[in-house]
């Protein structure tokens, strides 16, 4: 990407903490309708090392909030993240000042026709495209100290100390909810629990597969094993994953380099007793989803969770699809952000949902490059990256 954008996505700041526990919300700002000068992470080149750079941030256009950031997280796609509201534009009236939020990159309006249809999540009154300004008309609310126009990414961009976010893209939060476990639902925790809960609807005593245990698949696992799933066999070449698989219920291991001259649907067929009743694919690979397609029992149900970018068609038995297999796409676990992520923070408050193992890493917001190296190295699960340590 040769444009130069701030990089990133989710939730906003508080002035106190107690135990990561948010314990007092911030004052009416002083910043209100005016432009705000912070620091961000900004992508001037593809491929190269993200800047610390002061950049402007302008006060919210109608439908937008501006968030202040206590910590974010990175997902392969890009971050996750904590906020608290520093000022709202016209017409918003579900949120104010002070209100703790998560800002996630799918809409959630509320009002569309996709909005109220169980089976999708999915908004019609925005484009869910990589555009690089705000939903609803398209104009950045960034810019360098030399004037120019810097890009937002996914609608969230939260490598920045203040981001502005439009209303339909904030959830907002129990401020007894511990911001470090927060940030983890703004997207690869939720895509992965969702993709059991929502789209798969596991059932008690089914058997579940999970191609690829990062964040993702560890979160599908959890999700599967509040579902009641009696086997959950995770599949990964990096066994260092498997032991940290196993406190988010994952019963089996396989590692496909140790699985001799069987393919890995057979070694599944063989713990299920003729396949899984659902699988998950969690990496964002073709030959994945045609191998956990394979490893599904007649009947059974396919979950396609990863995005492979270099969009490389399916291809699929027609007899394995008549004996009642099929795929499903899933986007964000087909989660309803507004609707669904509260009852997931209700779900870890009452410790129902864990999410204490999915954090490996913390680092400071100028050590944000170091959290990149850990995801790109298979190194870390999450990685929180603090504004203000």
């Amino acid at each position: 990407m040769e444009s130069t954008a701030v990089a990133a996505t989710t939730v906003t700041a508080a002035t106190a903490m107690t135990n990561g526990v948010m314990t007092k919300t911030m004052s009416p700002s002083r910043t209100a309708g005016k432009p705000i000068i912070c620091k961000a992470a900004v992508c001037r080149k593809a491929g190269e090392p993200l800047a610390i750079e002061e950049i402007e941030v302008a006060p919210p256009k109608a439908w937008e909030v501006r968030i202040k950031i206590l910590c974010t997280s990175l997902c392969h796609t890009d971050v996750t993240i904590w906020q608290i509201i520093e000022s709202v534009g016209e017409h918003v009236d579900e949120v104010k000042e002070g209100d703790t939020v998560l800002p996630v990159f799918i809409p959630n309006c509320g009002d569309c026709r996709e909005c109220g249809f169980k089976k999708s999540n999915f908004c019609s009154k925005f484009d869910l495209i990589i555009a690089p300004g705000m939903a609803r008309d398209g104009t950045s609310r960034f810019k360098d100290l030399n004037g120019e126009t810097l890009h937002h990414f996914l609608y969230v961009s939260s490598f920045s100390e203040y981001t502005v976010v439009d209303v339909a893209q904030v959830v907002k939060v129990d401020p007894q909810m511990p911001i470090d476990k927060a940030c983890l639902l703004c997207c690869g925790v939720s895509t992965g629990v969702g993709s059991a809960w929502k789209v798969a609807e596991v059932e008690e005593g089914s058997t579940v597969a999970i191609f690829g245990l990062g964040a993702i698949g560890l979160g599908a696992a959890e999700g599967a094993r509040l579902q009641g799933a009696s086997k959950i066999i995770g599949i990964d070449l990096n066994p260092a994953k498997f032991e940290i698989a196993k406190k988010f219920g994952v019963t089996d291991v396989i590692n496909p380099k140790e699985c001799g001259e069987k393919t890995v649907s057979q070694v599944v067929k063989e713990l299920t007793k003729g396949g899984a009743d659902y699988c998950f694919e969690c990496v964002g690979l073709v030959s994945l989803v045609q191998e956990a397609f394979e490893s599904s029992r007649p009947g059974g149900k396919t979950i396609v969770v990863g995005a492979d970018m270099t969009g490389a068609p399916l291809q699929l038995s027609l007899l394995n699809l008549l004996s009642g297999r099929c795929v499903s796409g899933s986007m964000l676990g087909g989660v309803k952000p507004k609707k669904d992520i509260p009852i997931l923070i209700q779900k870890y408050l009452d410790k129902e949902l864990r999410l204490d193992g999915f954090i490996t890493h913390e680092v400071s917001f100028q050590e944000i490059n170091k959290a990149f190296e850990y995801l790109i190295q298979g190194k870390s699960i999450r990685c929180l990256i603090w504004m203000d340590k």
